[in-house]
């Protein structure tokens, strides 16, 4: 038996025997919130998940991994899939701010975060957009000045996702302000359970809040939390981005990927809503090819975000990951398409006291995954880093 051979048989009893009834199927999957409770299976999954070091298989042992290679680690997916297991843990802490600390950080900095991270001990929201620094993030104005120790922060920052949720923030400010803008940008950690750190949530045309404005009124950050050093927050805050893209993209290794892959649920829904014609077909030939495109697009991102993770040769790909990301976006965003004009015009009804309920939660779905192709970089965004960086192709 070859040594990855012994690794998948070690892995398969070790997850028949480990993971909890309660943590296979569809289920809550834990962002390390101090704020949303776990049942017991999920807790006592992330628990031994975390204690094996499979929460962020492919990180050091130091920090709280198992240092799995890229073979080892698909044989691990490969497995949590088989099993049907949800996975342990996901969020910002293992998939963007925690790569970027390893890449990026000291060796105090590492000891102090990282394991955190991989525990799940607190979850992660992203300050890097202002009402007045969007895609031209370099115009950022939210400040940082050292005094003693400290950093004071003050300023706001805007789209900071489940940040009602979240315990930190990593947040790009600038410190200094006498140099060209894209010069004097850090990258501090910051603790929200402090009185100068408020959060205001903003509501969404699908109905919920996830998205939030979040202020800082001389909130505290000690200087020892300030990631990459003075001043090169852009390189690093540009690296953050790619492991933000590529988690999108679904090919971002740092955190375990998860084991199950749902089954498209599109077939049936469409035959529900349309009926099906003699032949057991979709009841409606143009929805029914645009059904059979959609599901092949699907079957094509599947394939290729493997590849990607097999060829991976770093924890976190290229600017390749925002073809990628755009690409699964676009394909989502056609799914939703697809489902509503299956559902016709009895789908467009809000109040919930008359709409089917089904159809309700598809037409909020459809109008909040309109911000996939804005969240983690604009659709236009990524098509200008795919010209540029991917493409080669002039300015």
């Amino acid at each position: 038996m070859s040594t990855l051979d012994h690794f998948r048989s070690e892995t398969r009893a070790w997850l028949e025997n480990h993971c909890p009834p309660g943590a296979r199927g569809p289920g809550t999957i834990p962002l390390g919130s101090t704020t949303i409770p776990l049942d017991n299976d999920t807790r006592l999954w992330l628990t031994r998940m975390a204690e094996r070091g499979w929460t962020v298989p492919t990180w050091p042992k130091a920090y709280g991994g198992a240092e799995l290679d890229r073979d080892q680690y698909q044989v691990l997916i490969e497995e949590l899939k088989r099993v049907g297991a949800r996975t342990p843990l996901t969020g910002r802490g293992v998939n963007y701010i925690g790569p970027t600390i390893l890449e990026y950080g000291t060796e105090a900095q590492k000891a102090k975060w990282l394991p955190r991270c991989a525990r799940g001990e607190g979850a992660w929201a992203m300050g890097y957009s202002e009402p007045g620094a969007g895609s031209d993030l370099a115009n950022l104005s939210c400040r940082a000045e050292l005094v003693g120790d400290n950093y004071l922060i003050n300023g706001s920052k805007i789209w900071t996702s489940d940040a009602t949720d979240c315990d930190y923030i990593f947040v790009l400010v600038r410190t200094s302000p006498e140099k060209p803008k894209h010069e004097g940008i850090s990258l501090v950690l910051v603790d929200m359970h402090q009185p100068g750190v408020k959060v205001s949530p903003i509501r969404l045309i699908s109905g919920v809040s996830p998205f939030c404005e979040t202020y800082f009124d001389n909130a505290i950050v000690p200087a020892e939390d300030l990631i990459g050093g003075v001043d090169n927050g852009w390189s690093v805050g540009k690296r953050l981005l790619q492991f933000e893209r590529s988690t999108h993209a679904g090919i971002n290794i740092s955190g375990s990927q998860g084991g199950r892959v749902e089954e498209s649920k599109l077939p049936k829904l469409l035959r529900d809503y349309l009926g099906t014609d003699d032949k057991g077909r979709i009841d409606d030939p143009h929805l029914r090819s645009w059904l059979t495109n959609f599901e092949m697009n699907t079957h094509a991102q599947r394939i290729t975000q493997k590849r990607a993770i097999e060829e991976m040769q770093s924890r976190a790909p290229g600017f390749t990951s925002s073809a990628v990301k755009l690409t699964n976006a676009l394909n989502i965003q056609d799914g939703d398409e697809l489902l509503m004009a299956a559902t016709g015009s009895q789908g467009l009804r809000w109040d919930a006291e008359t709409a089917d309920p089904k159809q309700l939660a598809i037409l909020r779905n459809w109008l909040y995954q309109k911000s996939l192709t804005i969240a983690g970089g604009t659709k236009e965004v990524q098509l200008n880093i795919i010209a540029k960086r991917v493409l080669g192709l002039p300015d």
